[in-house]
């Protein structure tokens, strides 16, 4: 049986992973403000190869200038951004690790304050945040047009660079889930209207860098397989069918998170097939599934495996047990979950402003008494 430590090999690229133990891509505001890499980004992300992690996947770095989502974002939108991340790639590989960086753009999500204008989206709509309620203009086709050029330069820069491979991001509300969601997507041109369409927008990114980089990238693609939160307008067969489209298209693995890796469907609690089934029975056995979502343990990381994942994503714990790939290799080790004391986070090479985000998520930095 495939365990943990199994190495992976992505044929089309020829390039193998140690393990099958990810770093998830996660928010984090490390890098400086003009998008090159910050050195805390660099240290944080080398503890994790150090440690132990087979794929390190970066946070999210913003192809386009108008879709940076949050102070301190890594970018990809310019060769300025090339050197730092060429130090980042060379560093990962040498420990051992395979590099992926994440490329998005965070339309309705990307703050008019950072980006000096008016956000935009598929659609035309207000969105909420907090108590701020903020129009969204529709997008344009130039605006798709060259938004789609932009991931493709943005890819070409991570091949530059030295990465292994880039990740599309898909979910967690940004502007290609905002395509995909019938609840942001209300267009009635080739862009909207039913799945097929609303689709098109990430699979003309995906041929496109596809055919712009060749086979020795490895290009993922991460989707949000159903409503979660505020995140709204995502069918689960929908989902699925778009699995096995982008596998077909040259997706050399999908990322699936559904903020818990083992759980059923909500559209079919009583099927009795975990979400992982549903996915792999859509997706070619040669097409790579990674899953992310409350994997803590070995023993929980293992069973996704035998539910047919190929890899583990980890966010949270890999945040609070930096050598988690070391300890799970006692099979009795229990993970201490949060919240974790600042002085904790720190020790496990968070900067201040990642210490800080994650004050946000209830729970999980212990407070002063």
């Amino acid at each position: 049986m495939t365990d943990i430590f199994t190495p992976f090999i992505f044929s089309r690229a020829g390039l193998t992973a140690k393990n099958r133990i990810t770093l998830a891509p996660m928010t984090n505001g490390q890098s400086h403000a003009d998008g090159t890499l910050g050195d805390d980004e660099y240290t944080w992300l080398m503890r994790r190869a150090r440690e132990g992690f087979g794929v390190i996947i970066t946070c999210a770095a913003h192809v386009s200038q108008d879709g940076q989502g949050w102070v301190g974002e890594l970018g990809i939108f310019s060769d300025k951004h090339i050197e730092g991340l060429k130090r980042l790639a060379d560093g990962l590989r040498s420990q051992g690790a395979l590099s992926i960086i994440q490329l998005f753009h965070g339309g309705a999500r990307a703050p008019g304050h950072l980006i000096g204008g008016q956000p935009w989206s598929a659609s035309a709509h207000t969105y909420t945040t907090g108590s701020k309620h903020i129009d969204v203009r529709a997008a344009t086709e130039q605006d798709i047009h060259r938004v789609t050029d932009d991931f493709i330069k943005a890819a070409v820069r991570a091949k530059t660079a030295g990465f292994d491979g880039v990740e599309l991001h898909g979910a967690h509300g940004y502007l290609i889930h905002q395509f995909l969601s019938s609840a942001t997507n209300t267009r009635t041109d080739g862009w909207g209207g039913d799945a097929g369409n609303r689709s098109r927008f990430l699979m003309d990114i995906l041929s496109c860098i596809r055919q712009a980089v060749g086979d020795g990238l490895v290009v993922g693609v991460r989707i949000s397989p159903e409503d979660k939160y505020t995140f709204q307008g995502i069918d689960f067969d929908d989902s699925v069918s778009l699995a096995g489209r982008l596998a077909a298209a040259g997706a050399d693995y999908i990322h699936l998170s559904p903020w818990n890796a083992l759980k059923t469907p909500d559209k079919y609690p009583d099927a009795g097939k975990t979400l992982i089934r549903w996915f792999r029975d859509a997706v070619p056995a040669d097409v790579p599934l990674m899953v992310a979502g409350d994997i803590w343990s070995r023993q929980e990381a293992e069973r996704c495996l035998e539910l047919g994942a190929d890899f583990v994503a980890l966010g949270r714990a890999a945040i609070g047990i930096p050598d988690w790939p070391t300890r799970i290799k006692d099979q009795a080790y229990s993970p201490i979950k949060p919240p974790y004391t600042p002085e904790h986070l720190r020790a496990c090479d968070l900067s201040e402003a990642f210490v800080d985000y994650m004050r946000r998520w209830q729970g999980f930095v212990e407070q002063p008494a």
